[in-house]
């Protein structure tokens, strides 16, 4: 009898234990939203940071992607900038610090803040580069036809030059040492460079020194040239990773490119091979979609062929909930993220923050009614 009450004893152990590992592996997922300063105010005041984070909390998200870097200039006081152009924080927010107001009202409401460097090696935006390429002239992007690279209206730094990224690489520093965030994100444009780019000399000279003197084809879209300039992103993502987690290990590496293989083919993001050599922590792809089939194929891909079933808990698809006069209907959200769950997808990212105003109450009864803790990592 006692052997058996023994036995009994140990099952029901092992049972519990089993649960509670079960439990832990569930449990941790990022509910994540943009604030940005772009069609929203959301930034501009402490008070209005205060509602935006209260809203946020209010409905589940434990996550908050703010922006830092965008338009050539900050959202904090930057010494960098200051010293580059004169400009020490963009001018609507000068009379206080942003991201140290974000940073303080989120963690008094349980919730992580990832510095967002949105417009990565974008200066500007249909200003001929703007502020910053008039103070550093030499850092302009090159196309084959000699002119200054620009992309959708963006005007591009060189994104190859080692100036230009150890500039990039001191806004990532000034703010992780500076600030208590939990984490930093990039995007489609960082680490990126539009496939037009890389007719600079120093770029051809690289290109040049490993092809036995051969220039770069002039056709910007040829496979092997791609190629060649997408592992030189991924050499600085992998500088990225490395600096960041020299200084504070505990800061999380999280990326948001573009959609696979395009990623890859328009601005040289070959972010499936960042995941497989682990220089990000997580990886947000901006699954951008107005139709449903084309967010099932797009989130079938990604979990298919381009992400390892190892890296899955790494995975949380980017989800448009408003653009402009666009909002994604409370339907289709249902249904995007019934899809998030089947494939095994724990959370997902919105853009961005003014959407959540348009169904108040949503998401805190829907998805996010049950608390959940933030993903641990394990390597």
């Amino acid at each position: 009898m006692k052997v058996k009450v023994k036995r009994l004893y140990t099952i029901i152990i092992v049972a519990i234990l089993l649960i509670s590992c079960q439990d832990k592996a569930q449990v941790g997922a990022i509910r994540g939203v943009w604030l940005t300063n772009v069609d929203s105010e959301a930034m501009f005041s402490e008070e209005n940071i205060s509602k935006a984070v209260d809203l946020a909390a209010e409905e589940g998200f434990n996550t908050i992607f703010a922006v830092v870097w965008n338009k050539g200039r900050t959202l904090y006081p930057s010494s960098v900038m200051e010293r580059i152009t004169g400009v020490k924080i963009d001018s609507v927010v000068a009379e206080f610090d942003p991201l140290k107001t974000l940073v303080e009202y989120s963690h008094n409401k349980g919730i992580k803040i990832f510095a967002w460097f949105e417009f990565g090696f974008s200066s500007s935006y249909k200003l001929d580069g703007g502020e910053l390429l008039a103070a550093k002239p030499e850092w302009r992007s090159i196309g084959a036809d000699g002119k200054l690279v620009t992309k959708n209206g963006f005007d591009w730094m060189n994104g190859f030059d080692p100036e230009v990224q150890d500039f990039m690489v001191s806004l990532i520093e000034e703010v992780i040492v500076n600030y208590d965030i939990d984490g930093i994100q990039g995007d489609d444009r960082l680490p990126a460079m539009p496939s037009e780019a890389g007719y600079d000399d120093y770029t051809i000279g690289l290109y040049k020194n490993m092809h036995g003197g051969k220039l770069p084809p002039t056709d910007s879209k040829d496979s092997a040239w791609v190629q060649f300039r997408a592992d030189l992103m991924s050499q600085f993502m992998e500088r990225i990773f490395r600096k960041v987690k020299s200084i504070k290990p505990e800061i999380l590496i999280s990326m948001s490119p573009s959609i696979y293989p395009w990623s890859k083919e328009e601005y040289l993001q070959d972010w499936p091979a960042w995941l497989e050599k682990g220089y990000v922590d997580f990886i947000c792809p901006q699954v951008y979609r107005y139709s449903l089939d084309e967010y099932r194929t797009a989130i079938r891909d990604i979990v298919d062929s381009q992400i390892a079933e190892k890296d899955l808990h790494r995975l949380y698809p980017g989800i448009l909930l408003k653009l402009g006069d666009y909002y994604a209907s409370e339907k289709f959200l249902n249904e995007m993220i019934a899809i998030n769950r089947k494939a095994g997808i724990k959370g997902e990212v919105f853009f961005f923050f003014e959407g959540i105003k348009k169904y108040p109450g949503y998401f805190g009864k829907n998805f996010y009614k049950e608390q959940v803790g933030f993903p641990e990592l394990s390597k």
